[in-house]
């Protein structure tokens, strides 16, 4: 079995071989980009762990992907230093797309990443790997939300991660805690079978590979890691959060309409998969067309509560005045006609759940305005309007994610009352 060979392989890491091993148990990519500073200690720090505690024979590859500082002249010196560490050189930027080329080309029986900064404390690194080797898990993953998990990182990141995660789950019907944590591990044969269904060449591919592992019926493990924030970190957090909402939306539209075969990897019935069937678009058709109109009309009161407001109040205050009228209203709305419900039975709680969808539209649109005011801190009432709109679009698309996979979820749909 292929867990027997990995277990016969362990205890071999300390022999410093002469070139990088081959059929190592487990390969470990460090994506880089303009990386210089940081690549040198990180992978000196991680070489010394992995030969004086590690259990496994290992590779470090530093996947340079698109570097136009001295990156890659330091990758390449660490692989002339190290006979365990390799270096690649990819041309395109983008760190799913590193890992998808050098997991594709591997002889590892465990492929693994982890970032560059080592923000994860290693000594969780053989802890991700031990359910892998021994066969009873598929996937493993760091998570900073679960019990357990040491985080340390400022409010506005922290934030943002918590959202992202809990619009995965309302989405995409995920379980898993953290998608976005630099610290993931995969069996080869399983990672074989899907990485060819992924597309993104960004930083959405963690939350593609692990939607499709979950829909696979993989198992997967978390652990609970000590991190501690970059302050330099390079993501730019802006431009990554719209970078995922649109993955969102491509991966679950493809999953709903079915032009995404996933296949059954492990079990017969994958997590969080639904059915796809002609009657199931038909309903999903209906419900964004019903919630369209809504979010229109809900939009255009919006603005015109804005525009009143802002005569009296300063632009923030208006603008949490207003969505929240509207959303209390827009809640109301969808709950009777787009997802036929109707009576007082849970009433409260489906507010109280649309509030916390609320909250998020309040982020994305305050994000919004921020960031205008930062750029033209004289920006005349048209382009307030102009940005919020836009931020308002997004935010729409994000709230019937919320309403159909966790406000409103479980509940009788129109369809199938009229059939009782």
């Amino acid at each position: 079995m292929a867990s027997d060979s990995l277990l016969r392989a362990a205890g071999t890491s300390g022999e410093r071989p002469s070139q990088p091993p081959r059929n190592a148990v487990v390969e470990i990519v460090i994506p880089v980009r303009n990386e210089e500073r940081d690549l040198g200690p990180s992978v000196r720090r991680l070489h010394a762990y992995l030969r004086d505690r590690f259990l496994f024979t290992a590779r470090i590859t530093i996947a340079d992907n698109g570097s136009n500082d001295g990156t890659w002249a330091v990758a390449s010196a660490l692989e002339a230093e190290f006979g365990s560490v390799r270096a690649v050189r990819i041309e395109q930027p983008g760190r799913g797309g590193a890992l998808r080329s050098v997991w594709l080309a591997s002889d590892a029986d465990i492929y693994a990443y982890m970032d560059v900064d080592l923000s994860t404390d290693l000594n969780a690194l053989l802890p991700l790997l031990a359910p892998l080797v021994s066969g009873h898990s598929d996937v493993a993953i760091g998570t900073r939300l679960a019990r357990g998990a040491r985080v340390v990182r400022g409010p506005r990141r922290e934030i943002i991660s918590r959202c992202y995660n809990l619009l995965l789950h309302a989405t995409l019907g995920t379980r898993f805690s953290d998608a976005q944590c630099g610290f993931k591990a995969i069996r080869a044969d399983q990672a074989r079978a899907l990485l060819p269904l992924t597309s993104d060449s960004g930083w959405f591919f963690d939350t593609e590979l692990l939607v499709l592992a979950e829909r696979a019926g993989l198992r997967i493990h978390e652990v609970p890691v000590d991190w501690i924030d970059d302050s330099d970190s390079r993501v730019r957090v802006l431009r990554t959060a719209l970078a995922d909402l649109r993955g969102i939306v491509r991966l679950g539209t493809a999953l709903a309409r079915g032009t995404l075969a996933v296949p059954v990897l492990r079990g017969s019935s994958p997590p969080g998969a639904t059915a796809a069937g002609p009657a199931s678009r038909v309903l999903l058709i209906s419900q964004i067309l019903r919630f369209a109109v809504i979010g229109v009309a809900s939009t255009a009161a919006y603005i015109l509560l804005y525009l009143l407001l802002r005569d009296v109040l300063p632009a923030q205050p208006a603008n949490a005045v207003s969505l929240l009228i509207t959303a209390v209203a827009n809640t109301a709305a969808n709950r009777r006609f787009t997802f036929g419900i109707r009576g007082r039975a849970h009433a409260a709680r489906h507010q109280v759940l649309g509030l916390i969808a609320f909250g998020i539209t309040l982020a994305l649109t305050s994000g919004a305005l921020d960031v205008l005011h930062a750029v033209a801190p004289h920006a005349s009432r048209a382009t307030e309007v102009a940005a919020l709109v836009l931020a308002n679009l997004i935010a729409t698309i994000v709230r019937f994610g919320l309403y159909r996979g966790w406000v409103f979820r479980g509940q009788p749909r129109p369809r199938e009352r009229n059939s009782q």
